[in-house]
């Protein structure tokens, strides 16, 4: 490891407990359906991102909060583990950790209803309490699972280059936010909410909608797309497509977490190879994200890098 020990990737955002069904197809509205297995995971975008990042060998600390019940302890001690800066995560009194109801298909396919808790109180002085952390960062990573105000003054307060992955997705979402980031990253379905588009299904589809995003406000705009890849460009360039590994469908376990491990990847490549074009860092994210999607769970699938 770097003699240097400051941080590299920082993550203000969210953490929240996964409650996690897997079922041979997702129900239908009023359906009940038997499923064949039950397990606890860690979760939330915030922790999630910060736990990707560390496993490729980055620095990380997370800005977060949790509640003051077993589920916030445990949190606290698996973060550790995962050798997070944890200074800034803290347990409120009062509040439940935040929770998340997942259901997982024999397909791979999820979805997904978040209770967030205590990541409702992560508030603009936990930006001001985080000073050190936000001015020797080379990465921001900031999320929509917490309140906008403080992300917003999160972003306003960090000079180095700052990813906002926008989900979940806002209709209304404030110009501010898009202007604010380096990197505006949002998946198909997030975008086509965001842009008023009825759906997007190609790379075609994507790079309009990337370009729909830059006229509102953003610098440089990243639509993942699933297994198709990514699209990427800004203002500056043209929109252009970033192919993903190829993994065989029957590979597929469970794609909870994907978009969360690339923007981890993501962030830890653009803090340890900053001078590299944004094409290859999306490249091996895309990677890291076809990785995951062959292991059940989501921080538990993240792969870890052999280099640290």
């Amino acid at each position: 490891m770097a003699q240097n020990q400051s941080t590299e990737v920082l993550v203000f955002g969210s953490a929240i407990i996964d409650f996690i069904c897997y079922t041979p197809r997702l129900p239908k509205p009023g359906e009940t359906l038997h499923g064949h297995r039950f397990q606890t995971g860690y979760g939330g975008k915030g922790a999630n991102q910060c736990v990707a990042a560390a496993r490729q060998g980055s620095r990380t600390a997370l800005v977060a909060k949790l509640g003051a019940d077993t589920f916030g302890a445990d949190y606290l001690r698996q973060l550790r583990e995962e050798h997070i800066n944890v200074e800034h995560v803290q347990q409120l009194a009062g509040q439940t950790t935040g929770v998340a109801q997942i259901g997982v298909s024999d397909g791979g396919e999820n979805n997904i209803i978040i209770v967030v808790g205590a990541n409702s109180q992560l508030s603009p002085c936990d930006v001001a309490q985080a000073e050190e952390l936000f001015r020797e960062a080379k990465v921001l990573v900031c999320q929509l699972e917490t309140p906008v105000e403080a992300t917003l003054t999160a972003l306003r307060n960090f000079q180095g280059v700052s990813i906002v992955n926008a989900a979940p997705a806002m209709v209304d979402t404030p110009p501010e936010l898009l202007q604010l980031a380096s990197i505006f990253c949002v998946n198909e379905s997030e975008a086509a909410l965001m842009t008023q588009m009825d759906q997007i299904e190609t790379v075609e589809e994507a790079k309009i909608a990337a370009g729909k995003l830059v006229q509102m406000g953003a610098n440089t705009v990243i639509i993942t797309l699933g297994k198709l890849g990514a699209v990427f460009g800004s203002a500056n360039e043209e929109y252009r497509h970033v192919a993903a590994p190829q993994v065989p469908p029957e590979k597929v376990v469970d794609t909870t977490g994907a978009g969360d491990a690339f923007i981890g990847a993501l962030a830890h490549n653009l803090a340890r190879h900053p001078k590299a074009q944004l094409e290859e860092h999306i490249a091996a994210a895309c990677a890291v994200a076809s990785q995951s999607v062959q292991l059940p769970g989501t921080q538990a699938s993240f792969p870890r890098s052999d280099v640290q």
